[in-house]
């Protein structure tokens, strides 16, 4: 498959910027290796603070309803972020021009990250389309996993190089941390119902801790948090080992520094997930909380395949709001083990790096399937 095909991405912002935050990863990988890439995007403000410089190759477009459509020329392939579902007079403008030039297209939706064992079933089925504007297309299901069965993770191909280069100190006054050699811990989350316990456990501990608030919810989360706590108890954090640095908003690329730097990384959501595991820092994740508590069987098949141990598995049903699995009687937020996790992350970190990521995965795939 020559380079230089024209990817179309489309892409709807649910929240807090995961669906966006993937589609701009996965754009930025196709660009790096000679793709050209159009990603379409109902709410497109996000990329003003996470990626400010924008990207070769890559052209932002508002995805509008409908589409506007005069003068446009359909890419070569599509990309169906979660299911966003394509407007369907782009549906029939890719139907009729690959129709035209005797091609199958490439029709993928990009399916949301598990670890679950479907994943492995369902990855690359086809899916033919029998109705509608893309009558006669085939859409195939691309699911981002964790083992050779699936289609990988998002990773560039400089990321190692860029690990090696980094200069914590220097970004850590970047970003006005006064860093005094404490343990430091980044905290990236919704509103965790155990972050009371996680803050006592830490103004307690006999080493002291910087906590590393990124903005916008966890921010929110922690301030309200301390009000509540100096309103019951003023010197819950007398002895001061706990101590609090809030970031402003960060740049994708700062969000991994923030990661590199510090001991013990709290991060939500599936690209922050994999973005803490490529940092080889141990990590807890908050996973995105569903109604129906389908999000537990996701994270605990994550857990599954991480190998967690007793001690990092019981810390994340906890900080999830699920400790009930545990039997009737309360389960506190067990101690941090460092040694332990750090030693978890790292095997699973190399078991991935032998594996081809998502998107050298995808361009083979296309190069099989159109």
């Amino acid at each position: 498959m020559k380079t230089g095909n024209l990817w179309d991405i489309f892409c709807r912002v649910v929240d807090n910027y995961g669906d966006i935050g993937v589609c701009w990863r996965l754009a930025q990988g196709l660009a790096q290796r000679g793709e050209r890439v159009r990603l379409w995007v109902d709410d497109a403000s996000a990329l003003d603070w996470m990626c400010p410089q924008g990207a070769p190759q890559i052209e932002v477009r508002r995805w509008t309803a409908p589409l506007q459509m005069e003068n446009l020329v359909v890419g070569d392939f599509l990309v169906e972020a979660f299911g966003c579902e394509i407007a369907p007079e782009f549906i029939a403008a890719y139907a009729s021009r690959t129709g035209a030039r005797g091609l199958k297209g490439l029709w993928i939706n990009l399916e949301y990250l598990s670890a679950e064992k479907f994943v492995e079933r369902s990855h690359g089925l086809p899916s033919p389309v029998m109705s509608g504007p893309g009558a006669g297309l085939t859409k195939h299901f691309f699911y981002p996993g964790f083992t050779a069965a699936t289609g990988g993770l998002l990773r560039e191909p400089d990321l190692a190089e860029r690990q090696l280069r980094f200069d914590r100190t220097a970004w850590l006054q970047q970003m006005g941390v006064e860093f005094q050699g404490e343990r430091l811990m980044s905290l990236f989350c919704y509103e965790p119902t155990a972050l009371g316990e996680l803050l006592d456990q830490l103004a307690t501990d006999l080493r002291p801790t910087r906590l590393l608030v990124t903005s916008g919810r966890a921010a929110a989360a922690v301030k309200a948090c301390i009000e509540h706590k100096n309103d019951l108890q003023p010197l819950w954090n007398g002895s001061e080992q706990l101590s609090f640095s809030y970031l402003p908003a960060l740049t994708q690329r700062d969000f991994d520094h923030l990661l590199w730097s510090c001991d013990l990384n709290f991060v939500r959501g599936e690209d922050s997930l994999v973005r803490a595991i490529w940092a080889n820092k141990p990590f807890v994740w908050h996973i995105y909380p569903q109604q129906d508590n389908a999000h537990h069987d996701k994270l605990d098949a994550f857990l599954d395949w991480l190998k967690a141990p007793p001690s990092l598995r019981t810390f994340h049903h906890v900080w999830n709001g699920m400790p009930e699995i545990h039997g009737p009687k309360p389960i506190d937020l067990p101690p941090i083990q460092l040694e332990a996790w750090q030693q978890t992350v790292s095997e699973a970190r190399a078991l991935l790096l032998q594996q081809d990521d998502l998107v050298s995965q995808l361009l083979q795939f296309a190069l099989k399937n159109h």
